[in-house]
């Protein structure tokens, strides 16, 4: 399956989905003018990914520093797609990466591991 490789800028995270390198992160700053058509395509490779043959065990890394009030929508609807495809039987992990003084994205973590049934660790940098 192709990779999804997303080049960050100022405003849109870096995305990395590589199943043969079994790489799956999202990194940096999510302020996009049009949220919901950065992250299309994301979703639509998550639904093609688990719609072949998706690894063992698949594990994402969320390493934001920022994000605005419509990334988040969009963040919450990534989470909810991997939650979807492991209720289905995929495994999958989430691991949220937060700098140790960042409280507001730890909490952001914490709030979204409530709000989805996937295996979530929050991992403190």
């Amino acid at each position: 399956m192709a990779k999804l490789d997303i080049e960050s800028t100022e405003d849109t995270p870096r995305v990395l989905f590589d199943a043969e390198g079994n790489v799956f992160e999202i990194s940096g700053r999510s302020l996009p003018e049009d949220a919901p058509s950065f992250y299309g395509p994301i979703l639509d490779w998550l639904d093609e990914y688990y719609g072949g043959t998706p690894l063992p065990t698949t594990t994402f890394d969320f390493k934001l520093e920022y994000f605005n009030t419509a990334s988040s929508k969009l963040i919450l609807d990534v989470l909810m797609k991997l939650e979807e495809h492991h209720t289905a039987g995929n495994d999958s992990l989430i691991r949220w990466h937060y700098d140790e003084d960042d409280e507001d994205m730890q909490e952001a973590g914490e709030e979204f591991a409530d709000l989805v049934e996937v295996p979530f660790e929050h991992i403190e940098q």
